[in-house]
């Protein structure tokens, strides 16, 4: 048994793999929310357990142990995540209406220093980014859990299979097949491509420029023209969800119309560009109000997807947004 089992370091060497574990979770569940939960139960589970602990493994090895079976539990008790996209054609903006679907569990956006461990290479940056998109973290969803743990750790979080077969107590055989199988789903998602937020990448800081500048104009010619023939807009918590030019650009024009004059602050989600939205305040007082937290796609130039979640009450505390925006902070972001 390590010292550190009577060490006040304990606490501190566990939370050096806070944000990593809090990503594996992210990945597994689908949840900002649940994935924190289940970290925080991983830890408690680990103190009660630290006694047996023999250090045949490593610290961080045991932690993923633990991490693995917590979201083992929790998806085997039904919890399954998903997107509008995943529950029905699109609707058409002259017939759609906003419809809440209680018996839904909705997967959720998650702020990038939550689950992105700081690294120095670039290329660990880009695959961490990558796997966290929520057209990615969406298609694990259709993977039955142990599959999903395997596919995780083998091919994001680069473990042996060996390693992998350890922390699962299988074989290398049961982790190469369930790998196999895994892949073989996920190709069957056709998960659509999308480019990681990239603030040296001009050309991406142009596109975001251009988007802000004709949302906030309102300019619905302008933000049609960013935006990709088969680009799609979703607006969690309801099971809307336009595809194209047409029926994303009515939308804004007639029931969407109230989003005109709002206003638009850059923050970055699942690894991707976003903006928190704040619409005109609804006493007509001046200043803006939380309306949505926009969460954009981007592939060869263009916009593909907008993800509009609006439970703000929600997401705008986790991405570290204003509760309202007055005057002088709108003066200050014109500026």
């Amino acid at each position: 048994m390590s010292d550190l089992a009577t060490s006040p370091d304990l606490d501190s060497a566990m939370d050096r793999y806070r944000v990593e574990l809090t990503g594996y979770c992210y990945r597994m569940l689908g949840s900002s929310f649940d994935a924190e939960d289940a970290v925080q139960d991983t830890y408690l589970r680990a103190w009660r357990a630290y006694d047996k602990f023999e250090g045949r493994s490593s610290l961080r090895s045991w932690l993923y142990r633990i991490a693995t079976n917590v979201c083992l539990d929790l998806l085997n008790a039904g919890k399954k995540r998903a997107r509008p996209m995943d529950l029905g054609a699109p609707q058409h903006q002259a017939s759609a209406v906003l419809n809440e679907r209680p018996e839904v569990t909705w997967l959720e956006p998650v702020p990038d220093g939550r689950v992105l461990p700081q690294t120095a290479d670039p290329a660990e940056t880009a695959l961490a980014r990558e796997s966290v998109r929520l057209a990615f973290v969406a298609a694990l969803q259709h993977l039955p859990a142990k599959q999903r743990a395997v596919l995780i750790l083998r091919e994001v979080l680069a473990w042996k299979a060996d390693e992998v077969a350890t922390l699962l107590d299988t074989t290398v055989a049961s982790v190469n097949s369930a790998l196999q199988r895994a892949r073989a789903t996920l190709a069957g998602q056709a998960v659509r491509a999308s480019d990681p937020a990239d603030p040296l990448d001009a050309d991406q800081a142009k596109l975001l420029e251009r988007y802000l500048s004709a949302f906030e104009a309102y300019d619905i010619s302008g933000l049609t023209a960013l935006l990709h023939e088969d680009a799609v807009l979703s607006m969690p918590p309801y099971d809307l969800w336009l595809r194209g030019h047409a029926d994303i650009a009515a939308w804004h024009l007639n029931q969407g119309i109230g989003c005109k004059g709002s206003r638009l602050v850059p923050t970055t989600a699942n690894g991707m560009p976003a903006f928190g939205q704040y619409r005109p305040r609804a006493d007509g007082r001046p200043g803006h109000e939380p309306w949505a937290l926009q969460v954009l796609e981007i592939s060869g130039g263009k916009i593909v997807g907008l993800n509009a979640f609006l439970d703000t009450a929600r997401w705008f505390p986790m991405f570290g947004l204003p509760e309202q925006l007055d005057e002088s902070d709108e003066v200050q972001q014109g500026a």
